[in-house]
């Protein structure tokens, strides 16, 4: 169990070591976010609770020690992320923390990309093949990773994780944002509402259009 928990300080310290490279630097010590006010202007980022109206629970969530449920999805992987959405105070400060849950024999974080952040992850139990694909000429970037290992996963590069032994795997991830955002490349190219034109899909994955479009069908669900 301590080996557990320092794996877990670990990838946060390690998260916190290049929090601010993307994200914009804050103007005061903090700046907890609260929901828009009415008629608002857009800003990048979220409003400002007053800071004298601050309270701990703005810095606070739980959970993270609980297993995510890997059977509700056809991966067989579960995300649970601490983003400024779940804990107000992340806002301005740049950082977010994950935990990745994957089903034995073959759970999946399938091929996605962070648009907004850095990610850098630490296996705390079983057995993951990782990797991420640079950008043209396009080489994949890949290693198997056990207990204790850490892996950097650079912004905006498609990336996966998968469980390749017989027993569940845990991993915990931080990233570079306070909502870096995820696109999963499966679900972007065949399951966007509206759905993209299939004979523009079929001619760039050099495809039936008939299989495009029962793609397109499976990831409506």
């Amino acid at each position: 169990m301590k080996s557990f928990h320092f794996l877990v300080l670990l990838a946060f310290a390690l998260a916190l070591s290049f929090a601010s490279a993307f994200d914009p630097s804050p103007l005061q010590d903090f700046c907890v976010a609260i929901p828009e006010p009415k008629n608002a202007v857009f800003v990048n980022g979220k409003f400002c609770k007053n800071p004298n109206l601050t309270v701990a629970d703005d810095f606070f969530a739980w959970g993270l020690n609980i297993p995510g449920d890997t059977d509700q999805n056809r991966v067989r992987s579960n995300v649970t992320l601490l983003n400024v959405d779940r804990i107000p105070g992340l806002n301005t400060l740049g950082i977010s923390l994950a935990r990745l849950d994957f089903a034995a024999n073959g759970g999946l974080n399938p091929p996605h990309i962070h648009p907004r952040g850095t990610e850098i992850l630490v296996v705390v139990e079983g057995t993951l093949y990782v990797g991420f694909v640079t950008s043209n000429p396009n080489r994949l970037i890949a290693k198997v990773l056990y207990p204790g290992d850490v892996f950097v996963f650079p912004i905006g590069l498609i990336h996966f994780q998968f469980n390749i032994a017989k027993t569940n795997a845990v991993a915990f991830a931080g990233l570079s944002s306070q909502n870096p955002g995820v696109i999963t490349i499966a679900d972007a190219i065949f399951g966007p509402d509206p759905p993209i034109n299939p004979d523009v899909l079929a001619k760039a994955f050099q495809l039936d259009k008939n299989d495009v479009e029962k793609l397109q069908k499976l990831f409506e669900d």
